[in-house]
C-alpha cells in the first residue's frame, strides 16, 4: 500500500505552487451569469490536469458554464472517489478591485477563494501528489460545477444530472465547499425561492383612497413570512423587495422574493402549504397574489451511508494522524444532496478554512489548503 507519509511530504513541497495556483485561479473572475469566465476558470484547472495526462471529459452548457470531470487513472477498476466543487461565484467582476486576490498574513482574499476555489486548489494540490507518488489503485475524480450558485437554474439542473452520473458507483463523493475546523457536514437544509407577485390597483395619489395598494399588501405578507425562523427546521427570508412606478402613483404591483429553507422533504411540502396560504391571504381588500417557485435545492439529509463513510474517514485519519472529524449540520445548500439521494457516500465541505463568504471580504487561511490535500488524499489511499 502506498505510503501516505510520503504523500503529505510532497503536499507539504508544492504548498508554495500550487497557493499560487490558487492566486491565479481566482484572478480568472467567473460569476455565474459570466459564462466566458467560468469557462476561463475551468479551462484554467483543466490545462492543469492534462499536463499530468489526466482524462477530461466536458458537458457543453448554452448559459452556464461548461461542467468538467476530470478524471486520474482511468483505467483502474476499483470504484472510484470523488472531489467535486463549483467555480462559478456570487461575485460581480471587479468587486474585489484590482488585483482581485490580496494577502494579508495567512489570509488570502479574493472572489471565490473559499466557495469554492479553495477547495478545488486543494483537490488538484492531492491529486497532484498522489500522481507523483505512482498512486494508480482506483480512478479519482474531480468534477467542476458550473452553476451551483443560483442551485444551477442556469442549466436546467443538467449540471446536477452530469455531476450524479459521473459519480454512480463511487467509493466516497467528497465536496469540497468551504470547511470550518475539525468537522464534515452531513446534513444541509434545502432551498426554495419563490416570487410572491401582487397585484393592487393604481391611482393618482391625491386619490389613493380609490386605489389598492400592492406595496402595503407587500408589507403585510413580509411581516407573515418573517415569523418563519426556527434553526432547526423552516426559516424564511424577504431579501428583494420591488415595486411601484412613481411616488405620486398609488402602487399597482410589488414582487417580493422569499428564500424559505428546509431540513427534510416533510418540511418542503409545508412551506409550499405556507407560501400558498400567505399568496391567497390578502390584508388588504382587492389586492390578488401570485406565488411562483424560482428554483430549488434539495436538503442532504442524514443518512446511514454517510454516517458510516464519516466513521471509515475517522479511522483513516486514525491510522494517518490527521485530526478525526466531528459531523455539523448547516443551514446552507450544496450539490452534496444530490450524490446523497442517489445513494452515494458522501462528505460535505471538505475544502479550505475560510471567513466572510458571499462578501468582498472573503478570504481563505492559507495553511488549511494543504491540510484539506492531506485529508483528500488520505481518503484517496485507504478507503
Amino acid at each position: 500500500m502506498i505510503n501516505c507519509e510520503n504523500i503529505f511530504k510532497r503536499i507539504d513541497d508544492m504548498e508554495q505552487e500550487y497557493i499560487k495556483i490558487l492566486e491565479e485561479f481566482c484572478l480568472i473572475e467567473s460569476p455565474t451569469d459570466y459564462k466566458d469566465g467560468v469557462d476561463a476558470a475551468s479551462n484554467y484547472i483543466i490545462k492543469k490536469a492534462e499536463s499530468f495526462g489526466w482524462k477530461v471529459e466536458r458537458q457543453k452548457q448554452e448559459i452556464a458554464g461548461d461542467c468538467i470531470c476530470i478524471t486520474m487513472n482511468p483505467d483502474a477498476t476499483e470504484s472510484p472517489i470523488c472531489l467535486s466543487g463549483h467555480v462559478d461565484t456570487v461575485h460581480p467582476v471587479g468587486l474585489f478591485g484590482t488585483p482581485a486576490v490580496k494577502f494579508d498574513g495567512d489570509r488570502m482574499y479574493g472572489p471565490g477563494i473559499a466557495d469554492c476555489k479553495g477547495g478545488i486548489v486543494a483537490s488538484l494540490l492531492a491529486m497532484a501528489a498522489l500522481s507523483k507518488e505512482c498512486f494508480t489503485a482506483r480512478p479519482i475524480k474531480l468534477i467542476l460545477q458550473s452553476d451551483e450558485e443560483t442551485s444551477s437554474v442556469e442549466s436546467n439542473k443538467t449540471t446536477i444530472s452530469y455531476m450524479c452520473e459521473c459519480a454512480r458507483g463511487a467509493a466516497a463523493f467528497l465536496n469540497c465547499e468551504p470547511s470550518v475546523s475539525g468537522t464534515a457536514v452531513l446534513q444541509r437544509k434545502g432551498i426554495a425561492k419563490y416570487a410572491f407577485n401582487i397585484t393592487g390597483k393604481a391611482a393618482h395619489a391625491a386619490d389613493c383612497f380609490n386605489g389598492v395598494s400592492a406595496i402595503t399588501e407587500a408589507a403585510y405578507k413580509i411581516l407573515e413570512l418573517e415569523k418563519y425562523k426556527d434553526k432547526n427546521g423552516i426559516t424564511a427570508n424577504c431579501g428583494i423587495i420591488s415595486g411601484g412606478t412613481k411616488i405620486n402613483t398609488v402602487p399597482e404591483k410589488c414582487v417580493v422574493m422569499v428564500d424559505f429553507r428546509f431540513s427534510n422533504s416533510d418540511e418542503l411540502l409545508e412551506v409550499k402549504k405556507i407560501a400558498q396560504k400567505v399568496a391567497d391571504f390578502s390584508w388588504v381588500e382587492g389586492t390578488t397574489c401570485e406565488p411562483v417557485l424560482k428554483s430549488m435545492r434539495d436538503a442532504m439529509e442524514l443518512v446511514d451511508k454517510n454516517i458510516n463513510l464519516l466513521k471509515k474517514v475517522n479511522e483513516i485519519f486514525e491510522l494517518t494522524n490527521l485530526p478525526k472529524l466531528s459531523s455539523r449540520s448547516t443551514g446552507g445548500g450544496s450539490d452534496a444532496a444530490y450524490t446523497t439521494q442517489c445513494g452515494i457516500p458522501t462528505l460535505d465541505s471538505l475544502g479550505v478554512e475560510c471567513g466572510n463568504i458571499h462578501s468582498k471580504d472573503e478570504y481563505a487561511l492559507i495553511p488549511s489548503l494543504k491540510e484539506s490535500a492531506k485529508r483528500i488524499a488520505a481518503i484517496c489511499c485507504y478507503i
